[in-house]
C-alpha cells in the first residue's frame, strides 16, 4: 500500500467508524446545525468560535439559533459529544475541519475574506498529516485553490497526499421547515481526487445526499448560480410590480394567474427589497470575480439595482399613501410590521426594513417597529427596541407598514384597528375588509377602510 493510499484510507476507516474528530470553525447559522448533525451521527466535534460569549452560552447547554433548540446542545454537551471551545489549540484535536465563517462584503462591494483568513491561518497553525479541510463560506470561484490550499502546503503538506482539501457551499434556509442541514442535497468538490473521496465520505456520515462535482470551483460556483438565480428572478418580478403598479393592475392576481402554467414558469414574488446573508450578496461575489477578468456582468448588476431600489419604492408608497389622507412623512407616526429579512425567523442582516426604517426617519417620520421575533436590533451602534402589537399602538399609527409577513401576526386585527396599512406582502387580500384602508405594493386603487 503507498504511503498517498495509507494516510487517505486511515482516514477513511475513522470517519467511517466514527472515531475522527470533527472540527467545526464558526458556530453560527451554518456552523451549528452542522455541528449537531456530525454530533447525531456519532463524532466527537469540536466546535472553534472567536466568540467567548457564543462558547459559553453553549457550553451552558443554550442555543443562540433559532433551528437549533436547546434540548439538542444541551444534550451533545451533557454526553461529550460536542465541545465548544476559543481556544485554537483544541483544533489539532480534529481530524476533519469545516470551515462555516462570514465572508461580508466591503462598502465597495468587494469581498471581506478576513474571517476566512483568519480560519484558514487558524488551521495551518495546527495542521498535521491525515487533516481533511473543507470551506463551506460562500466565495467567489478560486477561493479554495488560491487562498486555503498554500496556507496548508506552506506546512510542507502536500493536499492530495498528506491533507485534503474542499469546497461544499452551506445551503441553510433559516427557519425552512422541511429543508434542513441533513436533508439538503450537499454538493463537494475537492482539489484532487483523493480530496472529494474523503470529503464525500465525510458528509455522506451526517447527510442524506452528497453531489461530487469535478473542482472546488465547480462547487464554489454552485451556491453563486443558485443565489443569483433568485437575485436576478426576484429582480424580474420587482420590476413587473413597478410596471403593474403604473398600469392599474393587481401584480399579485398576475402572478397568480401565470402560474397557474404547468411548465415554463416558475413563480417568484415581489416585495420591499431582499435580506439575509445570501441572495443580497452572493450575486456580488461572482460580478467581482468577473471584473478581475474583465468581463461585466450585466444581468447581475442590474437585478441588484432593481431589487436595491424597493427600499424608496416602499417609502414613497408611504408618502403617497399619507398625502393621500393630507398628511405629511415629517411628523408622522409610522408602524413597521416585521424587521426580520424573511418570514418566522429572528435574522435582520440585510433586511430592507432596516433601510426602510431609515429612509423614513430621514424624512422626518418617528418609526416604531413590532416583530414577533426580533424584540430589538442593533444597527450603526445604537439598539433599538420593538413595541408591543396592541390595539392602542394600532390606532396610534398614522401607517402601518408590512415589510415582513410573520404568521403568527394576526393581519386582521391589523387591519380592524389601523387607519391606513401599506402592505408589501400581501397578507391582507383575503381578509375582512376594517377600519384601514390598505395600499398594495403594487396594484389598482386602494382597497377597504372605513366608511
Amino acid at each position: 500500500m503507498t504511503e498517498t493510499a495509507s494516510m487517505k484510507d486511515q482516514l477513511l476507516a475513522r470517519i467511517s467508524d466514527r472515531s475522527a474528530v470533527i472540527g467545526v470553525i464558526g458556530l453560527g447559522y451554518v456552523g451549528l446545525p452542522l455541528a449537531m448533525e456530525f454530533v447525531q451521527a456519532g463524532f466527537t466535534v469540536v466546535g472553534y468560535d472567536v466568540s467567548q460569549r457564543v462558547v459559553d452560552l453553549l457550553m451552558a447547554g443554550q442555543s443562540h439559533i433559532q433551528d437549533i433548540p436547546a434540548e439538542t446542545v444541551h444534550d451533545a454537551v451533557t454526553k461529550g459529544r460536542f465541545i465548544a471551545t476559543a481556544v485554537e489549540d483544541r483544533l489539532r484535536e480534529c481530524e476533519a475541519i469545516s470551515i462555516a465563517v462570514p465572508t461580508p462584503l466591503s462598502k465597495t462591494r468587494d469581498p471581506d475574506m478576513a474571517f476566512v483568513l483568519s480560519a484558514a491561518d487558524a488551521i495551518a497553525r495546527q495542521a498535521h498529516p491525515g487533516l481533511c479541510v473543507v470551506l463551506e463560506s460562500t466565495t467567489y470561484p478560486g477561493t479554495t485553490r488560491e487562498l486555503l490550499q498554500p496556507r496548508l502546503e506552506a506546512q510542507g503538506l502536500i493536499v492530495g497526499r498528506d491533507i485534503f482539501v474542499a469546497f461544499s457551499p452551506e445551503r441553510v434556509d433559516p427557519g425552512n421547515p422541511v429543508y434542513h442541514t441533513k436533508n439538503t442535497p450537499k454538493v463537494v468538490g475537492g482539489i484532487t481526487p483523493a480530496c472529494v473521496e474523503v470529503a464525500t465520505a465525510l458528509y455522506q456520515s451526517c447527510i442524506d445526499i452528497v453531489v461530487p462535482v469535478s473542482s472546488p470551483e465547480a462547487a464554489e460556483l454552485v451556491k453563486l448560480l443558485e443565489n443569483t438565480f433568485r437575485a436576478v428572478n426576484i429582480g424580474l418580478v420587482n420590476e413587473i410590480a413597478i410596471v403593474c403598479d403604473k398600469l392599474g393592475v393587481n401584480v399579485w392576481e398576475v402572478i397568480d394567474a401565470a402560474a397557474t402554467k404547468p411548465f415554463g414558469f416558475m413563480k417568484f414574488t415581489p416585495g420591499p427589497g431582499i435580506g439575509g446573508h445570501c441572495i443580497p450578496l452572493d450575486p456580488h461575489y461572482l460580478a467581482w470575480k468577473m471584473r478581475t477578468l474583465n468581463y461585466k456582468t450585466r444581468f447581475i448588476d442590474l437585478a441588484s439595482e432593481i431589487n436595491a431600489h424597493m427600499p424608496e419604492w416602499v417609502v414613497q408608497k408611504v408618502a403617497d399613501a399619507l398625502n393621500e389622507v393630507r398628511k405629511a412623512v415629517r411628523g408622522s407616526r409610522l408602524l413597521v410590521l416585521g424587521v426580520a429579512y424573511k418570514r418566522d425567523i429572528d435574522d435582520v442582516r440585510e433586511s430592507p426594513a432596516l433601510d426602510v426604517i431609515r429612509l423614513l426617519e430621514e424624512r422626518g417620520a418617528h418609526v416604531e417597529f413590532h416583530d414577533p421575533f426580533v424584540h430589538e436590533f442593533r444597527e450603526d451602534g445604537h439598539v433599538r427596541k420593538g413595541v408591543e402589537l396592541s390595539d392602542e399602538m394600532l390606532r396610534w399609527a398614522d401607517a402601518v407598514v408590512v415589510i415582513t409577513d410573520h404568521k403568527v401576526v394576526d393581519y386582521q386585527r391589523v387591519v380592524d384597528h389601523a387607519t391606513l396599512v401599506v402592505d408589501t406582502r400581501n397578507v391582507t387580500a383575503r381578509l375582512t375588509p376594517g377600519r384601514a384602508r390598505i395600499i398594495p405594493l403594487a396594484s389598482g386603487p386602494a382597497m377597504g377602510g372605513a366608511k
